[in-house]
């Protein structure tokens, strides 16, 4: 009895300190169950290299990784679909369009240094583009607080566009046609500049900055040792000469700088440079990650974006509830009628066993998704089978007219290799859906593993203890309260 009670104590314990853990750690929710988006990208063949690899695959992987967490996603998952695909998950995510566009820019940056000979051209291109920005910041600006769009000389628009071979589609607004004209400049501006002798390579770090005059933020850089020796190279050779230094990112200008002649004998020193584009606060943090997290490998594609509603995870949730509350109910009722008293005790050492189990997720931490409750379920119904194997036992042994406690300890242990055998197979299943699995079915494999763990020790210590400390009560030991009367043979007592 004394052996009894410390288990008792032992498990009684156990339960307090999984209620306490449930209570500080809540469950985490996978994208299924609470909302959110997800991104299938394609990475594209490019240059060289026709088809892709997993090499290949995993570097990609490891620059979108980067831009993910400086966009400071929490919780996203990204994993390897196939050869040539990657799948986001972005819980609590219902706008996946910004994550898209951050994700699938190659962001080559390049310094470059303007040619000799295109001071006229750079100076018409750079007034247009000057002026376009102007307008176009104002257009969105006041399109943002409601108010009218400010006025704009259509026939001016319209031969800039035209000189520049712009091609608007039919009912494009004026934003649209201004978006067009401003990134056919920025295009235009490029071939001006000699070929890059710095790049984004040679960056450490980049940030952003407010601007001290003006609402607009800038973004800044710092480049390694050999980046600050190029780039006052490179500024030394333009300084004072009327030469632009132009900032280049995927093959658009989007910063033009002047170099001083006090900047002639050495060039600009200490290896800091900032891009001075004007961009609102949304734009230099897209740009910063982006620099931070590198230059893609090979160019992605953005082939499915699917987004899963707030409301629709909550369903998943409460139907999920139900249906596995439903099934414990009628579980508990079969188990009660057929087993009379085993039949309460394991009902009670399976809510232990769920109790169990939940902290374990929260513990671990386990992120529930629908195929995890499945899994979850699924236990549950194993841990019943256990039970169901030792009290068959125990009939036997009562029907064999053995005494009720020798039929009880019989019924344990003639089980038991039954139980271990089915519950090691199953694991083994788990282990080989968890190692060559992917995404979900981990998370069925992880949970339904857990669970025939958990069941191995509620059927054998949870269940074996409480039926033994109601046998220490007289009124409870019958042989009746464990099978019809019927059955009994006459010397059972």
């Amino acid at each position: 009895m004394a052996r009894q009670q410390g288990w008792f104590a032992l498990i009684l314990a156990l339960a307090i300190a999984a209620g306490a853990v449930l209570v500080n750690s809540p469950l985490q929710l996978g994208l299924d169950l609470r909302g959110g988006s997800q991104l299938t990208l394609q990475v594209l063949p490019a240059g060289a290299i026709k088809q892709v690899k997993g090499e290949q695959l995993e570097a990609v992987k490891d620059v979108l990784d980067r831009r993910i967490n400086g966009l400071g996603v929490a919780e996203s998952t990204l994993q390897s679909v196939g050869d040539d695909q990657l799948v986001l998950q972005l819980p609590n995510e219902q706008d996946p369009s910004r994550v898209a566009k951050v994700l699938g820019k190659p962001a080559l940056l390049e310094f470059r240094a303007q040619k000799a000979g295109t001071e006229e051209e750079m100076t018409g291109l750079l007034k247009l583009k000057r002026q376009a920005e102007a307008v176009l910041n104002q257009s969105r600006a006041q399109q943002t607080v409601g108010d009218q769009q400010p006025e704009f000389k259509t026939e001016e628009l319209a031969k800039a566009l035209d000189q520049l071979g712009v091609k608007v589609p039919p009912g494009s607004s004026e934003i649209q046609q201004l978006e067009q004209l401003l990134d056919e400049v920025k295009q235009r501006i490029v071939p001006l500049y000699e070929p890059a002798e710095l790049t984004g390579k040679d960056l450490t770090s980049a940030g952003r900055q407010q601007q001290q005059t003006g609402s607009g933020w800038d973004v800044t850089l710092a480049f390694n040792t050999d980046g600050g020796r190029k780039f006052a190279e490179l500024t030394q050779g333009i300084a004072g000469t009327g030469r632009l230094l132009g900032i280049v990112l995927d093959g658009r200008s989007i910063s033009e700088a002047s170099v001083g002649p006090e900047f002639k004998p050495a060039g600009i020193t200490g290896g800091a440079a900032s891009i001075t584009g004007n961009f609102s606060a949304e734009e230099a943090r897209d740009l910063e990650v982006q620099l931070r997290g590198g230059s893609l490998p090979l160019p992605v594609k953005v082939i499915e974006q699917r987004t899963i509603g707030a409301t629709l995870g909550a369903e998943n949730v409460q139907r999920s509830l139900s249906a596995g509350l439903f099934g414990l109910a009628l579980v508990a009722v079969f188990m009660v009628v057929m087993y009379r008293l085993p039949g309460f005790v394991a009902v009670v050492a399976l809510a232990l066993y769920a109790l169990f189990n939940l902290a374990l997720y929260a513990l671990i931490p386990v992120t529930l998704t629908l195929p995890g409750i499945a899994g979850f379920i699924l236990s549950i119904g194993i841990a019943v089978d256990a039970n169901v194997l030792i009290f068959e036992r125990v009939k036997e042994e009562l029907r064999r007219g053995n005494t009720l406690i020798r039929s009880i300890d019989a019924g344990f242990s003639l089980a038991f290799s039954s139980i271990l055998d089915g519950h090691v197979t199953g694991l083994i299943s788990c282990a080989a859906l968890f190692a060559l699995g992917t995404g979900l079915v981990k998370g069925f494999a992880l949970t339904l593993g857990i669970g025939l763990v958990l069941s191995l020790f509620t059927a054998l210590s949870c269940t074996r203890t409480l039926l033994r400390l109601l046998m220490g009560y007289s009124g409870l030991r019958r042989p009746t309260f464990f099978l019809p009367s019927a059955q009994l043979p006459g010397s059972a007592s």
